[in-house]
């Protein structure tokens, strides 16, 4: 945790929050602060700044907060990736949200799993808590947005065309022509498939709207490897 991410809840006054739970934890056995010790913190949606530890228990820590800095620029990316199987989701979520990710959507694909749909990890609790996880890591309060599409073809028919509007828009694909641009100075939209790729005929409807097909070389990778691989090679420093 390089960073507090405070909550709209967790504040008791303008300047004063309160942290308990996971948090307090890794006040007290990671940091192993004490009362008049400055941490690192930021607002959700805000600035980052400090926070002055002004009481600490075993059950609360009281800090006064000071927010003056603005947090790290966004990339200019939306992210639509095939939802990847749960254990390996916590991860790729956690990256997008270090790496600047701000636009993801989650949609289907034949080779998706309907299992994968099932998992508690979509849950409004589990997204804040991963998506903060990945915050905390890169010193980052800009929360991304997780949109959730399980119909591959009427998102890709009715809602793509617009979301590519004004982006390099690319699906990434083992097998394709052309490597993946490097050095964007544009933003972008990118298409990751499921472990195993987008079938022929899914590359084929991405492509009809407005996707152009990239490949990374000739080796495969998870999909867990293959999206920092993808943003790091797209836009440089990740922001």
């Amino acid at each position: 945790m390089n960073l507090a991410l405070l909550f709209t809840e967790d504040f008791v006054a303008a300047d004063r929050a309160v942290l308990t739970g996971r948090r307090l934890t890794h006040l007290h056995q990671v940091l192993k602060v004490a009362e008049g010790d400055l941490i690192p913190v930021g607002r959700a949606g805000g600035n980052i700044g400090s926070g002055r530890v002004l009481e600490l228990t075993d059950t609360r820590a009281e800090i006064q907060v000071e927010l003056t800095a603005a947090p790290p620029p966004p990339l200019p990316l939306t992210l639509i990736l095939a939802m990847p199987r749960p254990k390996m989701f916590r991860r790729v979520l956690q990256t997008c949200a270090t790496l600047g990710v701000k636009d993801i959507w989650l949609i289907n694909s034949y080779k998706v799993e309907k299992s994968f749909w099932q998992t508690p990890w979509l849950s409004a609790e589990h997204l804040r808590e991963n998506l903060t996880l990945g915050l905390e890591q890169a010193r980052d309060t800009l929360v991304p947005e997780v949109h959730i599409r399980k119909l591959f073809k009427p998102f890709v028919e009715d809602e793509l065309p617009a979301l590519l509007a004004g982006k390099r828009a690319l699906v990434a694909h083992p097998g394709t022509a052309v490597a993946c641009p490097v050095h964007l100075d544009q933003p972008a939209a990118l298409c990751v498939g499921p472990e195993g790729g987008f079938t022929p005929y899914e590359v084929g409807k991405l492509e009809e709207a407005g996707c152009q097909g990239v490949h990374l070389g000739p080796r495969i990778l998870r999909v867990e490897t293959a999206v920092p691989v993808l943003v790091s090679r797209l836009f440089d420093a990740c922001g």
